[in-house]
């Protein structure tokens, strides 16, 4: 028996890119997830609803400055895994990187979203951990396979925006694979960045309660 893209059975290359989707995540959830809430509790949001910008502009206000932090650690923790634990990156960094913001979409959106429903930094912070690290975990196929899971289980995991990164960083890092085997990935955490900023943008309402 041979693992082909791991002949050596090196647990670095495989545990390394789960490594990279679970950081990302919990880092992205966490910091958008008390930017809206920490407006409701300083009481500065009433200044935000006497300008005149719309609530798509101040959800792509809160998201955007984060998403190049996001940008810099992937680059960071790319380099990192390549250079200390000898991951090898036999795909397209282009690839890889364009796959890496389509996921921080995701998770800043769902912190986004979560932050916009709690309004309480407390509230906001338990609930990203509990939706951002329990699935990235368990149900992203990075300590278990997802095949080998209970079908209601894998179900779930089809709604999971880590299972997608991580079979994308998994393909590009240790397989070599292009955008025409990793597109159906690419497609899903599109989708669902796109469903988390405008579920955030019709639950934001410029008015207070």
């Amino acid at each position: 028996m041979r693992a082909r893209f791991n002949p050596r059975m090196e647990s670095t290359r495989f545990i390394v890119p789960g490594l990279i989707a679970m950081i990302l995540a919990i880092m992205a959830v966490l910091l958008t997830a008390l930017t809206v809430a920490r407006e409701w509790e300083q009481g500065s949001m009433e200044q935000l609803f006497s300008t005149p910008v719309g609530r798509l502009e101040v959800v792509l206000g809160k998201l955007l400055p984060y998403l190049v932090i996001g940008m810099v650690q992937v680059l960071l923790v790319v380099s990192v895994g390549a250079l200390l634990f000898d991951v090898p990156i036999r795909g397209s960094l282009a690839l890889l990187f364009t796959a890496a913001l389509l996921f921080l979409g995701c998770m800043l959106g769902q912190g986004l979203l979560i932050s916009v429903i709690t309004r309480a930094q407390m509230v906001s912070t338990q609930v990203g951990m509990i939706s951002a690290f329990l699935p990235t975990i368990l149900l992203s196929g990075f300590m278990f396979p997802i095949a080998n899971m209970p079908w209601p289980l894998q179900a779930i995991a089809t709604i999971v925006p880590a299972r997608y990164f991580i079979e994308v960083l998994r393909g590009v890092l240790l397989k070599g694979n292009g955008i025409h085997v990793l597109w159906p990935q690419l497609l899903a955490m599109g989708i669902f960045a796109a469903v988390m900023v405008a579920l955030a943008t019709l639950r934001f309402k410029r008015r207070l309660d």
